[in-house]
């Protein structure tokens, strides 16, 4: 059995194609031209001929339709996950028009399953204190106050418009991920920025972390055992900023935050980061969005993909100070940090 894997070169990608290698599955990898290979270091001799590494695009549909040529399943990865580093309008193009191109390219080459990455930023932000986001919660911000999130509620809908055709698609959704293979500094950039001394407090908040290897695995498992048209979360530990950051600066032999900011600080500096980002010729490497969400705790239920998925609950494989050390390790091993 062949898998097409597009976004092989990020993150997330790069560790569905490990997991499918140590299944035992054949895997196509789509590359843009100017894709750098770093995220596969050490997969490139597994993955056999050079038929396996075709160049392509999601937003070139011809390249998708000759990329899946004898593929039995597609996982598709490929998408702007760094909102914030990134224009509306790509992330709408690349993320809703590369799922669209991808689903109607695996419907008429006669793929017989897709898995597509979405996001829990897809659920929206929780309505009370301690609650946990789970598979039937819905997206309840304006469009304007989180565009990524946004993007991924349309993936969504596209999904739900080609399973109604009779295409058989299943959606994971991944809380943060941190981990191995994650060359561009998605998840990986708080290890950075704590181990160079830049965050001096913590906000006020929490988050769901995963490990990149464990979101690799869920992804392998999605397209055996998930259900079409139904979303899985993958998701490790909820867990606070502050203890997040305390573990990163443990493993990483620095000092963590001293102190966590207001919650009434930071939502009140969330118009003007948005007002900066639209009008300003600076930009800053910070959205509104992750102002606003740092400030909630984006607690996520993943009890769904571990009783039908099988997905690893383990603390060993899917904490987030295993996530920690998962990134800090690899990212030592290759001279990254």
């Amino acid at each position: 059995m062949r898998v097409l894997v597009t976004g092989a070169t990020g993150c997330v990608g790069a560790n569905v194609v490990e997991a499918l290698l140590a299944r035992g599955y054949e895997v196509r990898v789509l590359q843009r031209a100017t894709s750098h290979l770093d995220a596969l270091d050490g997969l490139l001799p597994e993955l056999g001929s050079a038929g396996d590494l075709v160049v392509g695009d999601v937003t070139d549909y011809p390249s998708l339709q000759e990329a899946m040529g004898g593929c039995t399943w597609v996982i598709h990865a490929a998408a702007i996950s760094q909102y914030w580093r990134s224009c509306p309008d790509l992330i709408y193009h690349i993320n809703v028009t590369g799922t669209r191109n991808v689903l109607r390219a695996a419907q008429e080459s006669g793929v017989r399953r897709v898995v597509v990455t979405s996001s829990v930023a897809a659920l929206g932000i929780p309505t009370h204190m301690g609650q946990l986001l789970s598979e039937t919660d819905s997206f309840n911000l304006h469009p304007d106050q989180f565009h990524y999130g946004h993007s991924k509620v349309l993936v969504e809908a596209e999904v739900a418009r080609f399973v109604a055709a009779g295409l058989d698609v299943v959606v994971v959704n991944p809380a943060s991920v941190i981990g191995q293979r994650d060359i561009n500094f998605v998840g990986g950039e708080i290890l950075r920025l704590i181990q160079k001394g830049q965050l001096l407090f913590a906000p006020p908040g929490g988050m769901g972390v995963v490990s990149a290897k464990a979101v690799g695995i869920g992804h392998v498992l999605a397209a055996e055992r998930g259900k079409s048209g139904e979303r899985y979360i993958l998701n490790g530990e909820n867990i606070s900023h502050r203890a997040l950051m305390a573990i990163v600066a443990e493993v990483t032999g620095a000092t963590p935050p001293l102190w966590v900011m207001p919650s009434q600080v930071l939502r009140a500096a969330v118009p003007l980061v948005r007002f900066w980002n639209r009008w300003s010729p600076v930009s800053i490497s910070l959205d509104a969005a992750q102002v606003d969400l740092s400030t909630r705790f984006m607690y996520f239920n993943g009890e769904k993909a571990a009783r039908v998925l099988g997905f690893p609950q383990s603390m060993e494989q899917t904490s987030a100070r295993a996530a920690v050390e998962e990134a800090w390790s690899w990212y030592r091993t290759y001279g990254l940090i």
